[in-house]
This record gives C-alpha cells, structure tokens and sequence, in this order.
C-alpha cells in the first residue's frame, strides 16, 4: 500500500502516515524527477521520459494536501522498488551482453592479466558520467523518503514525526568489511589479512568459492571463525555464468545452498556482482550482497540507489556502497582512500550502511596493503569519533530483520514494542520546505 512505504522504511507509526494516489498516471513506466536532484522511475501523473538525460517532469509540483492527506502524482512504493529490484534497467533480468560475457569467460584464463585490464577500462570507460544512478554514491530512495516525511510533516500539522532509528543503540551509521577470495593467491593471504584486520580491531566476512578455484578445509574456514571472522558462500564457481539461464542457475542454487549448510554460511554474494533479483527465492540464506548501490564499474549496471538494507522476499539485501579495490586499483588507476572518504562522508550525513568489497588477491602487493590499512585506519578513527558501528555483515542483517519487527507504541510517550527493544531507540524527524533533520 503507499501508506507502507514511509512506516516500513523509518517504522514510524502507521496513523501519522496518510497519502493518496493521483488518478491518471501514465500507463507506461519512465524518468522523472520528484524535485530538482531527485530520479525516479515508474508511472506518474506527467510524460515519463524514456532517457533519464535531459528535461524531465517533477511530480513535486503536482503534489497536493487534501486535509491531512498527502495525494502524490506517483506511487512511491512503486518507484521505490523498481530502484530496489533496478527495473530501471534492461539488464533487470540478468547480466547484459550474455553472448560477450561467455566469449570472455571462456578466453579469460588465456588472456594476460595486463590484458584483461586493458578491455575492461575500455569497456567501463566514461561509465561514471551516467546521467543515472549518480555516482560515486546514489542516493535517490533516501531523498524521496525524506521529501516524503517533509511532505507528511506539513499535511499532518506536527513539529516532528517519531519512528525507529536506523542502527542500534543510536549509533549514527555502520560499516562492514567483506573479502572476496576469488584464487590460490587469495586463500593463502587470508591468515596475513586477518592479523591486518586484527591490528586495528576490526572483523570482517570472507566469501568462499566453494568449486574449481581452489580447495578448503573444515580445519581452515573453522580457523576464520575461531577468531572471530565471518564464513559466506562465494558464488559457486566464479565462472560468471551463474544467472546465464534459469534451469542451470536452478541447478546451482542446488549445490550453493548444500554448501551454505556445510560451511554454516548466513550470507551470500554471486561472482563479478552478477545477479537476478528475481530468482532469489531458489537461495536459501539469510542475507544477499551481490547489489551494487551504483554499478558504473561493475560487470553489470544498474544499481539499487540506496545506501541503506533492504529485503528481498525473505532475505536481507546488504548492498554494495563503496567502490570496490580492484576497480580502484586497477581501473581508476588509484591507491589513495580519496574516493573511499568521499564515500564514506556521503553515505554518514544520510546514516547509511558502508559496504566494502575487499580481495586478498590484490592485496598480496605491498602498495595495495599499504592503501587498506590507511582505510582501516581511517574507519578506526571513524568509530572514536563518531561511534560508527562497524560489525559483521551477519550483525547487520541480523539487526535489520529485528527492527523490522519493531514498532512505536504511545505509553504515554513514544516507546519501543517488540524483541530485542531494549537495542532500537526512538528518534524524530522534524523538516522544513527544503530538508529533513533527525534526532535520537
């Protein structure tokens, strides 16, 4: 319902939320702005454009309050989950160019690696000046949200509007640290990683291949978890044609879920971030982190344009928010954190969830070792500074499943009900005509 769309996301109370839909929305799906910095796509009372470049319709001069009720030119809902489920895309239903991504899987093990690198700055080159998602960082489900709650704020005549905090305990964002170990190269620089990690107090998950890369032993992945690290599943074979047809995938979701259970894995991430957002109820995990936030640099575009969690069907999405090192080091050509900062500051003035893709592949050489320890370094100071939560993927959407359950009861203030309230804090969104304020 569009009335859900606020209380899901910010678990604010139901009655305080009031909209209405506009009749004589398009029949077709398109762009179109809800203000001036705001992409969406989906049906609207306007012309949806078929390119998001250029002048588009901005359903917030269409929107009205009739009493207490917001009535919008569009359904929030709607658009909110064609950025979530990227139906914006055409690629929406698995990976794009599938005849190419088989011919390059299938030449890559004789190619240089020098040479693979060359095609795919080739092929990424001028990706980031896209009109949309915008990168480095899109944040489009946030500010519709916001520009939501400012509109719900006026129509309902109140200084502010409660509802749940983002992350435990008032803590203002949170991080998660994840390594991709995609070779034999890797594998054996997981217990080198690992001590980098502990030298600065911070645990991360470790995403397995399960089949053909490399082999690993009980005795091992239990030598991870005995420290405190975190053991996911890794794709099955890393061969980039995980998503290439449905009975296949079927066949593989088969096995990648027998080894979930052996490895005692909650989380699961595809090779290259390939994906298909509709076929996840054939995976049998807890959380998913194979979305990119904004995919420019990645195998296959697209993006969920939001820097916060979110479910599909029953499991958790933990989406990839920063830039991942192998793009960094080897397409952007760069081995300072700049990037990573900028990032980072982005995704903390929105309270986001920052994601990290790490591979101890390319962090056996020593200029790319030194890069990451100035990132954690700088995470480190991140949490003295600004208490940042920086937990285990599992942690996370462990957290997000619980506030899910949560609600605002008036007793006679506002109270937390529900499992695990004692972690959940109430906060209150108070806006003007430009933007939305928070408070814990």
């Amino acid at each position: 319902m569009i009335d859900n769309v606020l209380v899901e996301s910010f678990r604010c109370p139901e009655e305080m939320c009031s909209f209405d839909l506009a009749s004589g929305l398009s029949a077709d799906q398109g762009y179109f702005r809800f203000g001036e910095d705001t992409i969406c796509y989906g049906r609207c009372l306007g012309h949806a454009a078929k390119d998001p470049a250029g002048l588009l319709y901005d359903a917030l001069n269409d929107v009205r309050v009739n009493g207490s009720t917001v009535v919008l030119p569009f359904d929030p809902a709607e658009v909110i989950a064609n950025l979530r489920f990227e139906r914006y895309t055409a690629n929406s239903a698995g990976p794009r160019d599938s005849v190419l991504s088989g011919a390059y899987y299938w030449a890559r093990p004789l190619m240089p690696v020098w040479f693979r690198r060359h095609l795919q700055r080739l092929r990424l080159k001028g990706s980031r000046d896209a009109t949309f998602p915008h990168w480095p960082v899109d944040c489009t489900v946030e500010r519709i949200l916001e520009t939501l709650l400012r509109l719900t704020i006026k129509a309902q005549k109140e200084k502010d509007i409660p509802f749940l905090w983002f992350w435990p305990h008032g803590l203002p964002s949170c991080a998660i640290i994840t390594h991709d170990v995609e070779a034999q190269a890797g594998l054996e620089f997981c217990p080198a990683l690992m001590d980098i990690n502990d030298s600065f107090g911070i645990k991360s998950s470790f995403q397995i291949v399960p089949e053909k890369r490399y082999s690993v032993s009980d005795g091992f992945l239990n030598s991870m978890r005995d420290r405190g690290f975190e053991i996911n599943v890794h794709d099955l074979n890393h061969d980039g044609h995980l998503y290439s047809e449905r009975q296949e995938f079927l066949r593989r979701a088969f096995r990648i879920n027998q080894y979930a259970r052996s490895y005692g894995a909650k989380g699961f991430r595809s090779g290259a971030l390939y994906r298909n957002l509709n076929w996840y109820d054939a995976l049998d995990f807890e959380y998913d982190m194979s979305v990119p936030n904004a995919g420019h640099l990645e195998a296959q575009a697209g993006g969920c344009c939001t820097i916060r969690p979110y479910f599909i069907n029953e499991m958790v999405e933990l989406p990839v928010t920063t830039t991942q090192d192998y793009s960094l080091f080897h397409i952007l050509g760069d081995y300072s954190i700049d990037l990573w900062k900028q990032q980072i500051q982005t995704i903390i003035e929105r309270h986001g969830l920052i994601s990290f893709i790490i591979h101890p592949d390319y962090l056996v050489e020593k200029k790319a070792q030194e890069t990451y320890r100035s990132l954690l370094k700088y995470l480190s100071q991140l949490w003295a500074q600004e208490k940042i939560w920086i937990a285990l993927p599992g942690e996370v959407a462990g957290w997000w499943r619980e506030r899910s359950q949560l609600s605002l009861t008036r007793d006679p203030g506002w109270q937390v009900a529900g499992k695990s309230q004692e972690r959940a804090r109430v906060a209150y969104a108070c806006g003007d005509e430009h933007k939305v304020a928070y408070r814990v």
